[in-house]
């Protein structure tokens, strides 16, 4: 579904993102892993036009997206959450993730004020949408309160309600178990494979090592800005350079 080939980022001449290739296949969760500082981030900002790449091809579904802005990939289906929680604090849970159907209102400012027949149809049916999606993730009882008054682990839970109410072909989730304890990381592990099983493809970039082995298809490392191993997850548990790079630091840390 998204191919990567010879992707680079420089940062006034730093290197983010050296000559990284890689490959998200279809219907699976792909997991992106590596040390703090790896690129993992600046991966997800070029896909998604947050950022425009230095050099390289990023192509989805055979179409070149490369320096496309953000809206525009958007448009194309692809959607993802960000490692820093992007909420409306003053917006309710339910007005949060209906701005994930932003690209699908249609509708001009003067077509708005009208309120026409047909247009108030389209908005319930996108609220309809919105909570279904909240509903996925135990939301819809909270679907009036302020995002802002949520406990930590329910806010992750309206950026996954937000990211999916719009039906990607591709989601990208920037480490959303971060801060979670063990029940609640648990919880959204769960999530997340219902999600696989109903048909979409996900990429996740996560340090939760028990996470990522237990529920990705396929994992890919960063290593200082370069693609250092790509495999199954049993694969890349016994790879040397990974386990020099990122899990044997894990364990000489702990």
């Amino acid at each position: 579904m998204l191919r990567l080939d010879g992707l680079s980022k420089f940062f006034g001449g730093l290197p983010a993102l050296q000559d990284v290739s890689i490959s998200v296949p279809a219907g699976q969760l792909t997991a992106l892993i590596g040390p703090n500082g790896a690129g993992k981030s600046t991966l997800i900002n070029c896909m998604t036009g947050v950022l425009p790449p230095s050099s390289g091809s990023i192509r989805f579904l055979d179409q070149e997206i490369a320096g496309f802005t953000a809206h525009r990939i958007t448009r194309l289906g692809i959607h993802r959450t960000f490692q820093n929680l992007r909420l409306f604090p003053r917006l309710s849970v339910l007005d949060n993730v209906l701005t994930g159907l932003t690209c699908e209102g249609g509708e001009s400012m003067i077509m708005a004020m009208l309120r026409l027949p047909y247009l108030r149809h389209r908005e319930r049916q996108l609220k309809l949408r919105a909570l279904e999606a909240m509903d996925q993730f135990g939301l819809a009882d909270k679907a009036q309160w302020p995002a802002g008054v949520l406990a930590y682990g329910d806010k992750k839970r309206v950026e996954l309600a937000r990211a999916i109410v719009g039906k990607p072909k591709l989601l990208l989730l920037d480490e959303p178990v971060a801060g979670l304890n063990a029940e609640e990381t648990a919880a959204v592990g769960e999530q997340l494979r219902n999600l696989r099983r109903a048909g979409h493809t996900i990429l996740l970039v996560e340090h939760d090592m028990d996470l990522v082995m237990n529920i990705a298809d396929l994992v890919v490392v960063l290593d200082s800005g370069r693609c250092i191993a790509t495999g199954t997850a049993d694969e890349v548990r016994r790879n040397p350079l990974v386990l020099e790079a990122y899990l044997g630091r894990m364990e000489a840390t702990a």
